[in-house]
């Protein structure tokens, strides 16, 4: 996404009274260049068009509602994301259950553009931070954009090496197909999805 000097900055995280993130490039998916030294995925899909689909699918994205129908387990500190705010994600049952500790680091509520990003805490098995941003474009068509950097941070994340990309870029898919789902379904002539890995 490209920056515009005229826009309002996204809200920020609160170092003196937040857990300390599991990286140190905090906010960074707020950047069109992700850092250095880890997996990176842009993924973007049209999901409609207009400003009813746009406003629905920022709420479904910023109070978990996607998250959740994508089918991960959520518990957060709020029923809304903003900066500070605890988020836990589970998938699996049982002793296969993987619980990824996140907080939110920067959040957007503007006329255009809607989303937020969290960041890795101790004991997730990833280290890094990942964006979900709807925006209204131009054109009234609607976009939604997952963008992440990662890198293993447990043994069996490193042990299943490009599994883990792989498994991101599928979720973003699916996450990207829920929303659709959720807002409103788009015309048949829709731009298809696009996917960018580094």
């Amino acid at each position: 996404m490209t920056s515009d000097p005229g826009r309002k900055p996204a809200a920020g995280p609160r170092p003196d009274r937040d857990p300390v993130p599991s990286y140190p490039e905090v906010c960074a998916t707020r950047r069109d260049e992700l850092p250095e030294g880890y997996r990176h995925l842009r993924h973007q899909a049209r999901i409609g068009r207009g400003r009813d689909v746009f406003e629905a699918a920022g709420a479904a994205v910023t109070t978990w509602r996607m998250h959740r129908a994508a089918g991960l387990r959520i518990r957060a500190g709020a029923l809304r994301a903003e900066p500070g705010v605890r988020v836990e994600c589970a998938i699996g049952v049982g002793p296969l259950r993987i619980t990824a500790p996140c907080r939110v680091m920067w959040t957007v509520y503007e006329p255009r553009r809607i989303g937020f990003a969290y960041g890795t805490l101790a004991g997730h098995p990833e280290c890094g931070e990942e964006s979900f941003v709807v925006e209204l474009l131009d054109d009234d068509s609607v976009r939604f954009t997952v963008t992440a950097f990662s890198r293993p941070s447990l043994w069996y994340t490193r042990l299943a090496g490009p599994l883990v990309p792989l498994f991101q870029r599928l979720y973003a898919r699916h996450c990207g197909r829920t929303l659709r789902r959720l807002a409103a379904e788009p015309p048949a002539d829709a731009d298809p999805e696009t996917d960018q890995a580094g």
